[in-house]
């Protein structure tokens, strides 16, 4: 049966969400993204993963998908930050991926895309390295996907009370199962350093994969493709294309 698969990066581990055509099957927690990717290769139709996909060589322009997040998302728009570009996604210490992003780019790293540097580089190898792959991995981000389903912008960040209570709200607005599913989730997760709010992440991102109401869409609706030939786009599930896109 196939698997609908929702990724989100959380403390250096990878964690899954996957869904079939009859729901919620499992959760699982990953040390490299390659290991997850031999776990789903024969099973998974769609693997949507919060990690951008289609990076910048140079030029001081940003992504168009990065831009176009931050207008839908409105007080959340801090959320979806500027990739680096990919030869700085490489460098181990953040003075050295700092100063070839100035270079590069004109502009500097902020702390929190450093820090998931390694992740991007990882799945930019495994994408670039295995054609299959390209096919299944697509790139998303939580916030978008919690956007469409609330059918208006979410007011409070996810690290608070007041923001994990709208998101429950929001997931159980789409999907009666969905707090049981997140339950679930979090319960698989057990020994695992894996944070409350990256569980939602995941679960928002299976729930975006799967085959629900509202289609998939693109931002923006015709993504450009890297110059390694990777679209650089942030799907969404809705039915009205979000923005004046």
């Amino acid at each position: 049966m196939s698997r609908f698969v929702g990724v989100d990066w959380s403390s250096g581990s990878w964690l899954a969400v996957a869904f079939d055509t009859d729901g919620f099957d499992h959760a699982a927690v990953f040390e490299e993204v390659g290991e997850l990717w031999y776990r789903y290769e024969e099973l998974a139709d769609r693997i949507l993963i919060d990690v951008p996909i289609g990076l910048i060589e140079e030029g001081s322009g940003g992504r168009t998908c990065d831009e176009l997040a931050r207008e839908v998302l409105g007080p959340r728009s801090a959320s979806v930050f500027t990739p680096p570009v990919r030869e700085a996604t490489r460098k181990r210490r953040y003075p050295a991926a700092k100063r070839v992003n100035e270079r590069k780019a004109d502009r500097g790293i902020s702390k929190q895309a450093f820090a998931i540097s390694d992740s991007i580089a990882a799945v930019d190898d495994l994408l670039r390295n295995v054609p299959e792959a390209r096919e299944t991995f697509v790139e998303s981000h939580p916030e978008v996907c919690f956007r469409a389903f609330a059918g208006e912008p979410l007011q409070y960040s996810k690290k608070t009370a007041a923001g994990y209570a709208e998101r429950m709200r929001t997931l159980a607005g789409y999907e009666a199962d969905a707090p049981p599913v997140v339950q679930s989730v979090a319960e698989s997760t057990g020994g695992e350093e894996i944070a409350v709010d990256d569980v939602l992440d995941a679960v928002v991102l299976a729930y975006t994969a799967r085959p629900g109401s509202g289609r998939l869409q693109s931002l923006p609706p015709e993504p450009p493709l890297d110059a390694k030939g990777l679209p650089m786009q942030i799907v969404y599930r809705s039915d009205d294309a979000l923005g004046a896109q």
